[in-house]
């Protein structure tokens, strides 16, 4: 479902990835850990087409870049960008207009039930709080139902309830054989959701196993993360905060 082949991304004379691959399943779970400035982020933004780079990543076979891959990517990314002039349901009306979806309004309820803002419809994007625009955040990214998913720290800010929600629905997505790449240096919010975790540090992929392999090891994914990244402290991997490269 997805390539990613020797992808190298600079800032200047600062390499912040380096000649990363990795292939993705259809129906599958991959969790990308890192330390803040592993990466992470910059080859997410990569994959769906916000940045520049040498190499090549297809989506479903088409270019990253295509119309017809971004018919098939979706995007949570880690910092909400609503429009404080447009209402919850605005929000959700306008992204529908723009995938030009028909009958979305029964997600649309579910999603803002599922995630406790159907109290919210007529709240303007400015009128809410960090917790709750995170929550739109991510109806707005799981409405179109993209084939493939890229969440970027999309459990930072919710309350348990949320991710109790969004763990529920990542987990009905794979069943539908939808694929998703969820990004995050927080062990512990993604430890039961992985069929494949590529681990980064530097710019570069430093593991790349899948759950059956990593079980086979007699390792837990939080062993394998210290084991591959040596000096990387574990109060970094275990509270959130900051910015990743």
């Amino acid at each position: 479902m997805l390539d990613v082949s020797h992808v190298t991304k600079k800032y200047g004379k600062v390499t912040a990835c380096a000649d990363v691959s990795f292939h993705l399943d259809p129906g599958s779970v991959t969790v990308l850990l890192g330390p803040n400035g592993a990466g992470k982020s910059t080859i997410m933004k990569a994959i769906v087409g916000f940045l520049r780079y040498d190499g090549a990543i297809t989506v479903g076979g088409f270019t990253s870049k295509s119309t017809d891959a971004r018919r098939l990517l979706g995007y949570i990314p880690e910092m909400p960008s609503l429009y404080p002039n447009l209402t919850v349901s605005e929000h959700l009306e306008f992204l529908a207009r723009a995938y030009r979806l028909t009958d979305y309004r029964d997600r649309a309820e579910e999603l803002l039930r599922r995630f406790e803002l159907t109290d919210k419809k007529k709240k303007f994007g400015d009128e809410l709080s960090k917790g709750m625009q995170q929550k739109l955040n991510i109806c707005m990214g799981l409405l179109p139902e993209p084939k493939m998913l890229l969440l970027d720290e999309p459990m930072i800010g919710l309350d348990p309830h949320a991710i109790k929600q969004l763990k529920e629905l990542i987990g009905i997505m794979r069943d539908q054989g939808r694929t998703m790449l969820v990004s995050t240096h927080i062990i512990d919010s993604v430890d039961m959701l992985w069929d494949r975790t590529i681990i980064m540090q530097g710019g570069s992929i430093r593991a790349n196993v899948t759950r059956e392999e990593l079980d086979a090891d007699g390792r837990s994914l939080e062993q394998l993360f210290f084991d591959v990244t040596e000096g990387v402290s574990q109060s970094e991997m275990t509270h959130p905060g900051g910015e990743d490269a």
